[in-house]
């Protein structure tokens, strides 16, 4: 069976480090390990604004752009599946809304404090109220998150029930061209997402990043 390649290796990549990083966000938030809640924090920070730089200049599967259908759209992807490479429909909305909800847990998490010794890096820049907000949102959003990604988990196995493979094609980059309607390429070269993503990391790293990796390693 003839394959197509519609994922790049910073997609996949960006895909499975988000799983781990939202899994060491919660295990440090749940432990009280807050150097290291702040560490995850700014890595995935990096890897989302990666994500979104790639999404305008990356590969065809990877644009915004290829994110935007109507609600009619995504209905009728979810009852008959999609042909085009990506992201189908239905997928794009749930992927539109874990950007909003990573993006709304991180920002947030820049405000927030634990009132004892840790602070996010923008809490001196902003009053005591939208601190005591943000650490509010910070809380809550993550509840909406966790559903999104149960709900996330659940179409996965309703998709693989239909004969879609989601997950081994996020692994090998590679989906069925015989379900596709395209045959041309539709990825590029991942290096510059990856060389974007190691010099926002080196820059957050040693700026907001310095002091809470100075007491990990200490």
């Amino acid at each position: 069976m003839d394959k197509l390649k519609v994922w790049d290796g910073f997609i996949r990549s960006f895909h499975w480090l988000l799983v781990i990083a939202i899994a060491t966000l919660y295990f440090s938030a749940e432990e009280g390990m807050l150097e290291l809640h702040f560490v995850a924090g700014f890595f995935t920070l990096a890897l989302l604004l990666t994500r979104l730089i790639w999404g305008v200049i990356g590969s065809k599967t990877a644009k915004l752009a290829a994110l935007i259908h109507s609600p009619l759209a995504a209905i009728k992807s979810f009852k008959l599946g999609d042909t085009k490479p990506g992201h189908g429909a239905a997928g794009s909305y749930m992927v539109i809304a874990f950007f909003i909800l990573i993006l709304t847990q991180l920002i947030s998490g820049l405000m927030t404090t634990d009132d004892i010794l840790t602070d996010g890096p923008l809490v001196q820049y902003v009053s005591s109220n939208i601190v005591e907000w943000a650490g509010w949102v910070h809380h809550r959003n993550f509840d909406l998150l966790f559903y999104a990604i149960i709900l996330h988990i659940s179409a996965i196995v309703i998709y693989r029930l239909k004969g879609k493979k989601l997950v081994k094609a996020m692994i090998t980059g590679k989906a069925d061209a015989e379900q596709m309607n395209e045959y041309s390429s539709v990825t590029k070269a991942p290096w510059a997402a990856f060389v974007i993503f190691v010099v926002l990391l080196i820059v957050l790293m040693t700026t907001w990043g310095a002091e809470p990796l100075s007491y990990l390693f200490s």
